[in-house]
């Protein structure tokens, strides 16, 4: 009986970390993204009428594919935010990625933006 139960608990440990190596790499692809998307936005800001927004968003299409992420131009979101004094700069991008795991599958869903998120 004690030998049935260690080969349950391994196995169980096993199904774990498979699960993690699925779920763990595009986790951290998003949020490496999200951070290279606050430099993009960052940048683009401190230099007004430099970058267009087809510039823009061919850089965040770059970074995206850098990371393995598979964008397409409608689902990068591009804004200049401009008021007297202050010029701004909002990237965004909405995304999924599958995931398979044995028996059973799901999307992850992700909206990196370059703003900061307010707790």
């Amino acid at each position: 009986m004690g030998t049935i139960k260690i080969l349950f608990v391994l196995s169980v440990i096993g199904l774990i970390i498979y699960c993690c190596w699925q779920v763990v790499p595009p986790e951290m692809a998003n949020y490496m993204f999200q951070d290279d998307l606050q430099d993009l936005a960052m940048t683009a800001a401190s230099q007004p009428n430099r970058s267009t927004d087809d510039d823009l968003r061919n850089a965040v299409l770059r970074k995206a594919q850098s990371h393995d992420i598979e964008l397409t131009d409608n689902q990068v979101t591009v804004q200049h935010i401009s008021t007297p004094g202050l010029a701004a700069v909002y990237l965004a991008a909405d995304y999924d990625v599958q995931v398979n795991l044995p028996g059973y599958s799901f999307n992850l869903h992700f909206t990196p933006t370059s703003g900061s998120k307010a707790f």
